[in-house]
């Protein structure tokens, strides 16, 4: 069974040989033995880095379902999930992954591209998003500064007031 998933995954991920703005990284949710999600990743045409294949499937399984939460779902994809996907899986309950290509296979495939079409280079590799997202805020390479909590613990507590 896990092999019909992992090579709709990867039937998905060949759509983007002739779809411009895609890239190879197909997925899909699982949930009691159906697909409920799939997605392509398509952040090129979609001008959102966000909209990567596993994000995108486990969004168009939530819009679906009519849910936010996929508790005890698997989900297969074409190559080892960046931070961003894995945090995203995280939060909507994902209980399994299931993966194709591995980080260096991806790394592989993003160098011989880059080479052919520099437009495909990232702002940084999954290694280094990885670390940065491991550490605290004001270890992070990225400069952030904290500011007007007390203006959003107001608005945090109004809607406690208002929910409860």
């Amino acid at each position: 069974m896990h092999e019909k998933f992992m090579a709709r995954a990867i039937e998905i991920a060949g759509e983007s040989i002739d779809q411009p703005g895609t890239l190879p990284y197909g997925a899909v949710v699982v949930l009691n033995g159906e697909v409920v999600g799939e997605g392509l990743n398509r952040a090129e045409a979609t001008c959102d880095p966000t909209s990567h294949g596993e994000v995108d499937a486990i969004r168009d399984a939530c819009a679906k379902l009519s849910v936010s939460s996929l508790k005890g779902a698997d989900l297969y994809t074409s190559g080892e999930p960046c931070a961003m996907c894995v945090a995203t899986m995280y939060q909507a309950g994902i209980a399994r992954l299931f993966y194709a290509a591995d980080a260096a296979d991806s790394g592989a495939f993003f160098g011989r591209l880059v080479v052919h079409d520099p437009k495909w280079a990232r702002a940084m590799n999954n290694q280094k998003l990885r670390e940065q997202v491991g550490l605290p805020v004001v270890e992070r390479s990225m400069v952030s500064e904290q500011m007007m909590v007390a203006d959003i613990v107001a608005v945090f507590e109004a809607f406690i007031e208002r929910h409860t």
